[in-house]
C-alpha cells in the first residue's frame, strides 16, 4: 500500500509517496510523470525495499514553483527528502528530468546513494551523444525552452499534448487509464505547464553544474545506465568516461517510459543490480553501517 506525505524542502512542500519496508531506493521521475510513473516499479520492490517516490518540485501534488529547477537543486531536494525521512543510505533510480539530479546527488554524496540507477536521458553536453544528437536535439526541447511560449500555446488541450508523449514513449501501446488521467490532472493549466517548462529552461544550468561535478571528482558509486528508445546507449557512453563502476542494458523493443512500457524486464534488471550490495542497508545510523559492513 502507499502512503502520501508532505515533506518541505527549502520552503517548498513536496508531495512524497512511500511503500515497503528495508533498504531505501529514491525514485525521480521526468516529463510529463508524477510519482505515478514507477506504480509498478513500486509494487515490485516494497517486499524488499522501503521505496520512496517524490514529486518533483513544482510538479504533480508538490507545490507550484517555476524557479530553481535545476538539476543541482533537485538534488538538493533528494538529499532533504531522504535527510527528513531518517534515510542514510539509498540506492538512487532517475528516468528523464530525474536522472540528471540522481547523478549529481551521486557525485556529491557518495556516501548517503548506495547504488545509482539512471535511464533515457543525457547529461548535459558530457561527450558521448554525440550520435544522438548529430540532427539536433528533440524538437519539444526548443519549444519547451522559449519562455512563455509552450504554456500559451498548449493551455487547453494539456489532455492530447501529454498523450502524444504517452503514446511516443510506449511505441503506441498507451498506459492504463488511471495513470493517464493522473499525468493529464497534474499538467493541466497554466501554471502546471509553466512549472514543467521551467526545467527546460532550466538546462543550461544544469549542464554547467553537471560539467563542473566531473572536472572536479569521478562518480564512483556503482552505476546502471539504462537505454530503451530513443536514447538507447547514449546515456551510458556519457558516465564510462566519468565513472568507475558502470554496466549497461538496453531493453528492445520498448519506448522511452520504460517503468511503464517494460516494468517487468526494468524490474529485472534493478532486482539483482540493487540485491550486490546486500540488502540490509536502510534508514539511521545503524542501518548505514550494516550496509558499508555488507560491502566488505
Amino acid at each position: 500500500m502507499v502512503e502520501l506525505r508532505r515533506v518541505t524542502v527549502d520552503g517548498v512542500d513536496l508531495n512524497v509517496a512511500l511503500a515497503g519496508e528495508g533498504p531505501a531506493v529514491l525514485l525521480l521521475h521526468g516529463f510529463p510523470h508524477t510519482w505515478e510513473v514507477w506504480t509498478h516499479v513500486m509494487d515490485g520492490l516494497a517486499d524488499r525495499y522501503r521505496v520512496i517516490a517524490p514529486d518533483l518540485r513544482g510538479l504533480g501534488a508538490s507545490a507550484r514553483v517555476a524557479s530553481d529547477l535545476d538539476a543541482g537543486t533537485l538534488a538538493a531536494d533528494a538529499e532533504a527528502v531522504l535527510d527528513a525521512l531518517g534515510v542514510s543510505s539509498a540506492a538512487v533510480i532517475g528516468i528523464d528530468a530525474g536522472t540528471p539530479p540522481a547523478f549529481l546527488l551521486a557525485m556529491r554524496r557518495p556516501d548517503l546513494v548506495r547504488q545509482l540507477v539512471v535511464m533515457e536521458s543525457l547529461l548535459g553536453g558530457l561527450p558521448g551523444a554525440e550520435e544522438f544528437l548529430a540532427h539536433g536535439a528533440p524538437w519539444w526541447f526548443g519549444f519547451h525552452s522559449e519562455p512563455g511560449l509552450a504554456e500559451s500555446v498548449l493551455t487547453g488541450h494539456e489532455a492530447e499534448y501529454i498523450d502524444w508523449f504517452l503514446d511516443a514513449g510506449t511505441l503506441g501501446q498507451g498506459v492504463e487509464p488511471a495513470i493517464r488521467h493522473a499525468f493529464v490532472d497534474a499538467y493541466t493549466g497554466t501554471e502546471s505547464l509553466r512549472c514543467a517548462f521551467s526545467y527546460y529552461r532550466a538546462l543550461p544550468s544544469s549542464a554547467r553544474q553537471i560539467q563542473e561535478a566531473v572536472r572536479t571528482a569521478r562518480l564512483t558509486v556503482p552505476t546502471m545506465a539504462i537505454g530503451a528508445r530513443p536514447v538507447g546507449g547514449a546515456l551510458e557512453r556519457q558516465l564510462r568516461p566519468v565513472a568507475d563502476h558502470v554496466v549497461g542494458h538496453i531493453i528492445e523493443d520498448c519506448g522511452h517510459i520504460i517503468p511503464l512500457h517494460r516494468p517487468a524486464e526494468l524490474l529485472g534488471l534493478l532486482e539483482p543490480f540493487l540485491a550486490t550490495t546486500g540488502t540490509k542497508a536502510g534508514a539511521g545510523t545503524e542501518a548505514r553501517a550494516a550496509a558499508t559492513a555488507g560491502q566488505k
